[in-house]
C-alpha cells in the first residue's frame, strides 16, 4: 500500500485505505476499484491523495498513530472552537470549547504513551477544507510525540499539545482573501498574515483554561534561532522550547501533506531538510528527538538498494528511521522475488542501503507488470 496524489489516480487502482470525510464517515473503503467517476467526485471534494493497494506490498499495513475516532473528535472540537471564534459568540462557549480540546488532548497523550515504539508512518490526508484542522491535530500529535522523547513530565505534554493544537488560533482574525489566496502575498499581505500569532496569543491568553506557556506557543512557533522569524524576530534561548517544537512539527507537516495544487514533498526529503536546519534554524536536539520517532521512508515506500535490488518499506524502528526493515521484491536484474525476504538495513553485518527512492508511475507500472 502506497500514497498517490490524485491527480496520478487512474480507473481499475484498488483503494488500500479508506478514504474518509472531516466527519470519519466513509467515502470509498478499502479494496473498492476505482472508477473514474470516483476519481472526479474525489477531486471535486478536495481530497488531495489516496492510499492504494497495487499489489506490491498488499499485506503490510499502513497505521495513524492515534485512532480514527479520537482524531476526528478532536478535529470536530477545533473546528468549533474556531468558529465560535470567528462568530465572536459569548465567552461561556470559548470556555466549554477549550475544555472539550482539553479532555481530547488528554486522550491523545494517553494513547501515545500506551505505544512508546511508534513510529509515524502515515499521511493523513485531508481535503482543502479542512486542511487546518487536521494540520493542527497532526502538529499536536508530533509535538507530543517529541515531548515524549525529550521526557515530558504529563503536565508539560499537556501545557505543550495545548499550544501546538491551537497554534494557528489566530488566523481566524485574519481576512478570508489573504489567509485563502492561491499566489504569492504581497508584502502588505504577509504583514497581515505574520500578525496571526499576535493574535493566537491574546485569544489564548484570554481563556482562564489555557496556560500562558501554552500561549506562547502560538505567539511563538514562527520564530527562528537565527532571528529571521516573525512576529518579533527573537532568537535562541529567547524562543521558548514548546514553540521550537511546535515550529519544528508544524514545519515538517506542512511540507508533507498533500494539496490540491501540490503533492506533498516526500517525508525522506522534508526529514533531510529539518536536519540540515539544526542550530541554524532549530535547536539540533529537539529535532533529533522529533525525527527519532518520524520515518524517513514510510511503509509502503519503493526503494532503489546500492546493489540495484528493489524493495518495500515494511517497518521502521524507533531512533533508526533511515534503515527501516525492508521487503527484496526484484532482483538487480529486474527478476520478480517471490519469497518474504525481509533485511533491517540497521543490522550491524549488513552492508545495503537505501539509495533511491522510487515516485515515477511509469517505473512503478512497469514493476508492477513484472508481476504480472
Amino acid at each position: 500500500m502506497r500514497k498517490l496524489f490524485i491527480d496520478l489516480a487512474l480507473p481499475g487502482m484498488k483503494v488500500g485505505r479508506p478514504i474518509c470525510n472531516s466527519k470519519g464517515n466513509v467515502l470509498l473503503n478499502a479494496g473498492v476499484i476505482l472508477t473514474r467517476r470516483y476519481i472526479q467526485r474525489l477531486k471535486s471534494m478536495g481530497i488531495p491523495a489516496i492510499y492504494i493497494d497495487d499489489g506490491l506490498l498488499s499485506d503490510v499495513e499502513v497505521n495513524d498513530v492515534i485512532p480514527d475516532d479520537i482524531r476526528f473528535s478532536v478535529m470536530t472540537n477545533v473546528r468549533n472552537f474556531y468558529s465560535n471564534l470567528e462568530i465572536k459568540s459569548d465567552e461561556s462557549k470559548n470556555v466549554i470549547g477549550v475544555k472539550n480540546i482539553g479532555k481530547g488532548i488528554k486522550d491523545i497523550i494517553n494513547q501515545l504513551l500506551e505505544s512508546p515504539d511508534i513510529v509515524v508512518n502515515l499521511t493523513d490526508i485531508r481535503s482543502v477544507d479542512e486542511y487546518t484542522f487536521g494540520h493542527s491535530v497532526n502538529v499536536c500529535v508530533l509535538a507530543l510525540l517529541t515531548g515524549i522523547k525529550l521526557g515530558y513530565s504529563k503536565a508539560k505534554l499537556y501545557h505543550l499539545a495545548m499550544g501546538a493544537l491551537l497554534h494557528d488560533v489566530g488566523k481566524t482574525q485574519v481576512p478570508d482573501h489573504i489567509l485563502n489566496k492561491p499566489g504569492k502575498l504581497t508584502e502588505e499581505e504577509f504583514m497581515a498574515m505574520q500578525q496571526h500569532s499576535d493574535f493566537g496569543y491574546e485569544i489564548l491568553l484570554k481563556n482562564d483554561n489555557v496556560s500562558r506557556l501554552s500561549a506562547l506557543v502560538a505567539q511563538q512557533h514562527h520564530e527562528r534561532l537565527n532571528g529571521q522569524g516573525y512576529p518579533n524576530c527573537l532568537k535562541n534561548d529567547e524562543i521558548h522550547e514548546f514553540a521550537q517544537v511546535a515550529g519544528i512539527v508544524d514545519m515538517y507537516d506542512a511540507l508533507t501533506a498533500d494539496r490540491v495544487y501540490r503533492p506533498a514533498i516526500a517525508p525522506y526529503v522534508a526529514y533531510e531538510m529539518l536536519r540540515d536546519y539544526g542550530d541554524f534554524i532549530f535547536d539540533s536536539n529537539l529535532i533529533n528527538a522529533f525525527l527519532y520517532n518520524v520515518a524517513a521512508y514510510p511503509s509502503g515506500t519503493l526503494v532503489k538498494l546500492n546493489t540495484g535490488e528493489i524493495a518495500g518499506v515494511v517497518e521502521t524502528a524507533p531512533g533508526y528511521t533511515t534503515q527501516p526493515t525492508v521487503r527484496i521484491l526484484f532482483s538487480h536484474e529486474g527478476k520478480p522475488i517471490k519469497d518474504k525476504n525481509e533485511i533491517w538495513l540497521a543490522r550491524k553485518d549488513c552492508t545495503l542501503f537505501i539509495s533511491n527512492v522510487i515516485t515515477d508511475e511509469s517505473e512503478l507500472n512497469t514493476i508492477r507488470s513484472k508481476l504480472s
